[in-house]
């Protein structure tokens, strides 16, 4: 979490602290969002329809990549990584239709599974995506998707495409006399939206693949990097592999989809004479492993990180855990704790409060509706003033609380569809949980690294996993970041992947 972004955006209006958490309860409970595919992402008007060389930033377009810098922890520092990529675009622009272009990429230091693109040729990957491939035809798919976007000028046409729909519905909204019809016609727009990105997600595959078979990597690396991206989220939210949900309205292509149309796409520059076109490109997973050995993994401790059911910020000097069936993730915007069943959730940010306010005052300040006055608490926590409410809204019943550490304020948010003893107890528990780091504890935090290493006579996917540290379900997230299926072994002296503390 950007906890300088967060005090900012937590001053929002007084309605939207609930939306906020249903929504992120939502995302959770729908599997993380959908991280399992390349996103367009932040893009922004397009100045120009041609980068030049060097990419020329609009005003605009500066202070969107500074947006993303923030959002995503800021640029992520490794020249051998650097080198790589460099390497691989020089490739891919080389074997693209518009040769002249140049692209610019910023690894960005964000454990997500990400990659966008700006129109001016700005290219961001995170490293959690870098992390996550496994050669280089994997990250070339990524980097060439990306480019396609450029190349097509999608950010422009989606801009056409949203002023429209807006003008569309607020002719609708003005006219219509028929609700029922106006929301069909909304609806129409709306299934309208959504289906032009997907069309646009499936020729910047098109396009992408394309690209990288001529720059002789491995074609079918689009559709491999695909599958792990599926594999990770689903891991990520803890539902398994094999979920094949179809959300219609989604603005992107199901996963499952893209990967028949990348392994289709990809046949086209294979040919059963051989040749390179035969022999399916380049992978060179031993020069890629190489150069991502040592890359931090999952979270910067500098902005808190989760470790098991606990969540850490050595810079602010806190903790707190949860509740055994509960698990955490620490998202851009807020730490999100979601029950198993999916029918209890809790929100952990952070909030400005003068320091002459109480925490009581500020619970009851109209910042969230509905809420019940004499439900209102002043306790201790660990030392620490804090104040509690409850609150209820159409589906959701919620207790909330507000502890003052330093000069900052934290919240816990908790949501129950229900209101049980078990819900008050969880969330009695995990307030209770929050103390002060000792400087033992602060000092002994350390982010997690990819470790490169051999496979060695004897090593097992079950041994290799063990020596994983520091994540959950080392078994399957070893499968997950080596490519492995569930039944595939690993061999001696082949690369793999373990995760270290």
């Amino acid at each position: 979490m950007n906890w300088g972004a967060a005090r900012r955006n937590f001053r929002k209006g007084r309605r939207q602290v609930a939306a906020w958490l249903l929504l992120g309860a939502a995302l959770t409970l729908a599997g993380c969002g959908d991280p399992s595919r390349f996103e367009t992402g932040p893009v922004v008007a397009a100045p120009s329809a041609k980068p030049v060389r060097p990419p020329v930033q609009s005003q605009a377009a500066e202070r969107e990549h500074e947006r993303i810098l923030a959002t995503y922890g800021g640029a992520y520092d490794d020249p051998k990584l650097e080198a790589l990529i460099s390497g691989i675009v020089d490739r891919l622009v080389a074997a693209s239709d518009r040769p002249d272009l140049t692209y610019k990429v910023t690894i960005l230091n964000s454990g997500a599974v990400n990659a966008f693109a700006l129109p001016t040729g700005q290219l961001y990957v995170t490293r959690g995506l870098i992390a996550l491939a496994t050669d280089t035809s994997e990250l070339s798919s990524v980097l060439s998707h990306e480019m396609a976007h450029v190349l097509a000028k999608h950010a422009a046409i989606r801009e056409d495409q949203a002023r429209q729909a807006a003008l569309v519905a607020r002719v609708v909204t003005d006219m219509g006399n028929d609700p029922s019809m106006t929301a069909l016609a909304l609806a129409k727009t709306k299934l309208s939206m959504a289906s032009f990105s997907r069309q646009q997600e499936l020729e910047a595959d098109g396009i992408g693949i394309g690209i990288s078979a001529r720059a002789q990597f491995d074609p079918y690396g689009a559709a491999r990097f695909l599958t792990a991206m599926e594999r990770n989220a689903a891991l990520k939210a803890n539902r398994g592999t094999g979920d094949s949900r179809t959300d219609f309205l989604s603005s992107h292509p199901a996963t499952p989809e893209r990967v028949s149309n990348a392994q289709n796409n990809a046949r086209q520059y294979t040919a059963p004479q051989g040749g390179w076109r035969g022999e399916r490109g380049e992978r060179d997973r031993e020069a890629y492993l190489n150069a991502i050995d040592n890359i931090v993994y999952g979270e910067d401790p500098s902005e808190g990180f989760v470790r098991g059911r606990r969540f850490l910020h050595p810079k602010l000097g806190f903790t707190f855990q949860v509740p055994d069936s509960f698990t955490l993730d620490n998202t851009a915007q807020a730490v999100i704790g979601l029950r198993e069943g999916g029918n209890q959730a809790m929100r952990f940010d952070v909030v400005r409060v003068p320091a002459e306010q109480s925490l009581a005052d500020y619970l009851n300040s109209g910042w969230m509706e509905n809420v019940d006055k004499s439900s209102t608490e002043e306790l201790t926590v660990n030392g620490f003033p804090t104040a509690s409410v409850t609150a209820r809204g159409e589906q959701w019943q919620f207790r909330v609380y507000a502890l003052r550490f330093g000069s900052d304020v934290y919240r816990f948010i908790f949501a129950t569809r229900q209101r049980t003893a078990e819900s008050d107890r969880n969330a009695r528990e995990t307030v209770n949980s929050f103390r002060r780091l000792s400087l033992d504890e602060i000092q002994a935090a350390r982010p997690l690294r990819i470790k490169v290493i051999s496979v060695q006579p004897g090593d097992t996917v079950e041994s290799l996993s063990h020596r994983m540290s520091g994540v959950d379900r080392p078994l399957e997230r070893f499968r997950v970041l080596n490519g492995l299926d569930a039944h595939a072994q690993v061999k001696p002296r082949e690369l793999v992947k373990i995760v270290i503390d």
